[in-house]
């Protein structure tokens, strides 16, 4: 039982690696492409503030998604394995396409798929997706009005000071906007997989109540900042440039404005996509510039990336859990 529970384990750290290493550019796209850090130095300042998260936030997003998505009593360890390879495979074929989709909804269509795969649609828990479902449309949305509005207080605001006066501050302030982001981020990727792992630990009977050990809270933040370190390079092209135009000013404004909707999501324990919050908060920005700005039909193509996110998780999740059932494993 021990090397088949490590095992899971470690297979649910490394989807939590791959997840920081597909999302950093939703960390680090701003501020290197604005040239306030190099893209170094960028991934060590985003990694520091993803393990940091480990001690400021709860853990009611890992509840969420631990028991309150699936039912609890159809996990298996085939389940959460199938549910771990439908979003790892996800993952890797959108990086390969530089496209930033959600970590999060391939983790949850992943899960979904494997335990409707083992118990029919019994499986699902309809509250805990509910709010998931209603977060895909609200995070890209929260973060597009954040994103335009403080872009356009800040043109306002500063609507008589010179331009080269405005991105000096700005630079230095893009530094904790960018910390600010990588913060939640942290706060609410990292809690998927302790979600995941209290799974596997309920499945083995080392825990009769469903609960995240600190243990579990503190390998998360560490696998993802590792995964952060890593950089997902194909991604931040997109994310920094393919979408608009980026200056320090409006880096600033875009990261904060994704932060504010991630904070919003983890306090409502809502797994959200740090992808949509920050792609809606960059396009936000980009549109208070002219509505040409922004390149929409790269934004289309992330929009498909996205829409496909869940069903394709989904379908990788059932099809890993029926090949093991196949050979004996439920």
């Amino acid at each position: 039982m021990l090397p088949v529970v490590s095992g899971l384990i470690l297979v649910a750290l490394f989807f939590d690696y791959i997840n920081g290493f597909h999302d950093a550019a939703n960390s680090i796209a701003t501020v290197v492409s604005t040239r306030v850090l190099s893209p170094g130095k960028a991934v060590v300042w985003a990694a520091f503030f993803n393990f940091i998260a480990a001690f400021t936030f709860g853990t009611a997003v890992a509840s969420t998604v631990g028991s309150g998505m699936i039912d609890i009593h159809m996990v298996t360890f085939a389940v959460i394995f199938g549910g771990l390879v439908g979003a790892i495979v996800w993952d890797l074929i959108t990086w390969y396409f530089g496209l930033p989709t959600s970590s999060s909804h391939a983790l949850i269509g992943g899960y979904a798929g494997a335990a409707v795969a083992k118990g029919g649609f019994a499986a699902i828990v309809p509250g805990g997706w509910t709010k998931t479902l209603i977060f895909i449309v609200l995070s890209p949305l929260i973060g597009l009005a954040a994103g335009l509005a403080l872009m356009t207080a800040i043109l306002w605001i500063f609507r008589w000071t010179p331009p080269s006066r405005v991105d000096r501050w700005f630079r230095r302030l893009q530094l904790l906007s960018a910390a600010f982001f990588s913060l939640n981020h942290g706060a609410n990727d990292a809690q998927k997989t302790m979600g995941i792992v209290a799974g596997i630990l309920f499945a083995a009977g080392y825990i009769q109540t469903f609960y995240i050990p600190f243990w579990v809270v503190l390998a998360a933040h560490a696998a993802i900042s590792l995964g952060t370190l890593a950089g997902g390079w194909r991604i931040i092209h997109t994310m920094g440039s393919k979408i608009t135009k980026l200056q320090p000013v409006s880096g600033f404004a875009a990261e904060t404005g994704a932060a504010f909707a991630l904070l919003t999501a983890t306090h409502f324990g809502v797994p959200v996509s740090t992808t949509h919050a920050i792609t809606g908060s960059i396009v936000g920005v980009g549109a208070t510039r002219r509505f040409s700005a922004v390149r929409w039909g790269v934004a289309g193509q992330i929009l498909w990336a996205w829409v496909l996110t869940i069903p394709a998780a989904f379908l990788i999740g059932a099809g890993t859990f029926t090949l093991l059932r196949l050979r004996g494993f439920r």
